[in-house]
């Protein structure tokens, strides 16, 4: 990949498998030091280390928290995971000397600056050409189409979630509805007006042409999924029941790619720094000497 230079900008970073930012996760775990609890006067004990930095069992059970996973195992090595890259990035800050110098800006504390600034002069900030990202586009086009739409009719059966007796009455007169609908598909538009709580009654239950996330969002979820013509059973939302009529889907157009240029350049250039971060950490490792890492992850499989 041909790639040039250019000022550096703020870009969420991950580290190893965390889903957080690198700042983030600075922020959250911020003060979590304590040796943890002690057992009979004896300091927990410690299968992992960082250079001569001891990383013990009870700190990475306090930091187990902040990685929920399906298997303890797995919680535990992205824990240790965390506190070791936690203290890779220490020691080569203070190796620099990037502490004294490193101005936080907004609300960064001052370990998060000093992160961001050995980032930034560790790193060489890279960002695709054009011809990287037109060759991503010709290579991804099918991912590039507007949202799916769809033109949809309903009737509102209003009544408010705490209201149990309320909402199986409005569940069955929608489903009075569907069936009088099925048997004169005419009669949605008298019905609508007559019976529907939304203003869109006036239209005859029109909504008009919906995208993904214009509508309430179990309202949203359930409409996209259903076929062209009218649903067989009442849409429940937060504001009652649906009587929906699906009057025509259509599928999203396809991108052009300067519509798409800026998006392609912006992921290319994250995935770039994310493989320098990576790789930035691995000969921090080797240089720190991380012990007991390995095993750790071995047992989560």
């Amino acid at each position: 990949m041909t790639v040039t230079t250019k000022t550096p900008r703020a870009l969420p970073i991950t580290i190893i498998d965390s889903s957080n930012s690198m700042a983030d996760d600075v922020h959250d775990h911020h003060g979590n030091e304590a040796d943890g609890p002690r057992s009979l006067g004896r300091p927990a004990p410690c299968a992992l280390y960082v250079g001569d930095t001891a990383i013990s069992e009870a700190q990475i059970a306090q930091e187990m928290q902040h990685h929920r996973a399906m298997k303890p195992e797995r919680s535990r090595a992205d824990a240790a995971r965390a506190l070791v890259v936690r203290e890779l990035l220490r020691r080569e800050i203070e190796r620099l000397g990037l502490a004294e110098t490193a101005a936080p800006i907004g609300r960064e504390s001052d370990e998060e600056a000093a992160i961001r600034t050995l980032l930034e002069t560790q790193l060489e900030p890279r960002v695709p050409t054009a011809d990287d990202c037109m060759r991503y586009y010709q290579q991804n086009e099918a991912r590039f189409h507007s949202p799916n739409r769809i033109r949809v009719r309903h009737i509102l059966c209003a009544a408010a979630v705490d209201d149990v007796d309320g909402r199986v009455k409005m569940r069955l007169q929608a489903e009075a509805m569907i069936a009088q609908i099925k048997v004169d598909p005419m009669a949605f538009t008298e019905l609508a007006m007559r019976h529907s709580d939304c203003p869109s009654k006036d239209q005859g239950g029109d909504l008009g042409w919906l995208e993904h996330g214009q509508a309430t969002p179990e309202f949203d979820r359930q409409v996209f999924r259903l076929r062209a013509g009218l649903a067989a059973f009442p849409v429940e939302s937060r504001w009652g029941y649906h009587v929906v009529l699906v009057d025509e889907i259509a599928g999203g157009e396809a991108q052009a790619f300067e519509d798409v240029r800026e998006r392609i350049s912006d992921y290319l250039e994250l995935q770039v720094q994310q493989r320098e971060v990576q790789h930035f950490l691995q000969e921090l490792q080797e240089r720190y000497d991380v012990r007991g890492l390995d095993a750790i992850e071995a047992e989560a499989g």
